[in-house]
């Protein structure tokens, strides 16, 4: 009798054991399992006419406001005849006061009403409570106030306390990708999470008023212009998603002296104070964009297209016949490029083999809006859906560059096919477009 009791006692303790292990298990595979994360939608801030800035009226109001040599406004008309740019960009209403208005409340009210209008529009397509954001990226590389602007969007639409905020400030023009990265790691941590980003530059605080050459480009190629961008880990989500992302690479550069100061915060001989771009830009960005896209390659490329390149550049490295690159176009339908200047979508074109219809979103997001800095890609997006272009099962690559230096890339898939409807700023003229933008036009200087 003793050894059955002794027996049934040592059954139940096993079987304790067996579900013990089954549901650890079971807790195991849960986590392990790969959490994806979805873009829900996300919406480009459009400025009203009324702050548009015609090429010969900005050169009129620069000589006016700041009363700089003649020398320096026939530098900035010949930058802006050779930019890409149109009549139709946008900056601040403070920009265009004689005189000038640079100050902390003008630069408030800059960042507010794109900001703000972002988020209103946003949240009001999408039919969502300001409550229900979990995580809030906020990312604006030269104007960083406190409290920071994270807090003061949390202030104006009143969003939960146990909110999880974050202000990015200095990380340039790739700063809207790496919010991206930043709200990847966050929501596959925190599982279920909905995460608002919002991308934006303030051109009030670094609009230069000096001679400086390299610092007078800044006000030739930046414009008014944001992003606010809905991502989520619930897989609830996933219906109502447009696309799943699949890969975000960031790339840094920071520890070589040449491509920490190729776009540099400084002041001048006059101690006026600006944004330099020195020749070096160009280079510094070819090579940041090889690092940047070897990481890539191996995650997106085909295998047949890698053993093709690593075959060629055996070959290479033997003969020395023409460096083999890498086919992105097997890898992307679409290429979203930082719409930089004129030379960064050039150089994008030529590295990866691209033709005109692949940088033709970007070019015309250039064109029309001009750099919008980190928010920029989502311009060149939001042309590709006003467009219908992008069809279930495309590849989205988005990719720009930052000060410090930077190349941060992210790789998208649509899970639905996209319909644009008149919440996308291009919308009401997209038909227009493609325009032919000429490689140079005759402005009159004042």
């Amino acid at each position: 009798m003793s050894e059955l009791t002794t027996l049934l006692s040592s059954s139940g303790y096993i079987f304790e054991i067996f579900i013990s292990l089954l549901v650890l298990h079971l807790i195991y595979q849960r986590v392990r399992r790969r959490v994806k994360v979805y873009l829900l939608d996300f919406t480009c801030y459009r400025s009203p006419d009324s702050n548009r800035i015609p090429m010969s009226t900005l050169l009129e109001t620069i000589y006016l406001a700041n009363q700089i040599d003649q020398e320096s406004i026939d530098f900035q008309a010949r930058v802006l005849e050779r930019s890409w740019l149109s009549n139709q960009t946008s900056i601040p209403p403070s920009l265009t006061e004689i005189p000038l208005k640079k100050s902390l409340t003008s630069v408030q009210t800059e960042t507010m009403t794109t900001l703000f209008t972002s988020v209103d529009d946003l949240l009001k397509r999408n039919k969502l409570s300001p409550r229900s954001i979990d995580i809030l990226i906020t990312n604006c590389s030269l104007h960083a106030p406190t409290p920071s602007l994270s807090a003061m969007v949390i202030n104006k639409f009143h969003m939960r306390s146990n909110i999880k905020s974050f202000s990015l400030s200095g990380m340039g023009c790739s700063a809207g990708i790496l919010s991206v990265s930043l709200a990847n790691d966050l929501l596959k941590v925190h599982r279920g999470s909905l995460a608002l980003i919002l991308s934006t530059e303030a051109l009030n605080t670094h609009w230069y008023i000096g001679k400086d050459r390299s610092m007078l480009l800044t006000n030739c190629l930046f414009r008014m212009g944001a992003a606010a961008v809905l991502m989520s880990s619930n897989e609830n989500h996933k219906v109502n998603a447009k696309y799943e992302l699949l890969h975000v690479v960031r790339t840094n550069k920071a520890k070589d002296d040449r491509a920490y100061r190729c776009i540099y915060q400084d002041i001048d001989s006059e101690l006026k104070q600006g944004v330099s771009i020195t020749k070096d830009v160009i280079n510094v960005a070819g090579d940041v964009l090889k690092m940047n896209l070897t990481s890539l390659g191996p995650l997106v490329l085909p295998y047949k297209e890698l053993l093709q390149y690593v075959t060629q550049h055996v070959l290479w490295k033997i003969y020395k016949p023409r460096r083999p690159s890498p086919n992105f176009k097997k890898a992307f339908e679409h290429f979203c490029i930082h719409t930089g200047g004129r030379a960064v979508i050039q150089a994008m074109e030529m590295n990866l083999n691209l033709n005109k219809e692949d940088i033709e979103p970007s070019k015309m997001t250039l064109h029309r809006f001009g750099n919008t800095s980190s928010s920029s890609v989502w311009y060149a997006l939001s042309y590709l859906e006003a467009k219908r272009r992008v069809k279930k099962g495309d590849r989205v690559l988005q990719i720009a560059f930052g000060s410090g230096f930077k190349c941060n890339s992210a790789v998208w898939r649509c899970i639905q096919e996209v319909e644009p409807d008149t919440g996308n700023k291009w919308f009401d003229f997209i038909d227009s477009y493609p325009l032919d933008v000429p490689d140079s036009i005759s402005i009159r200087p004042c």
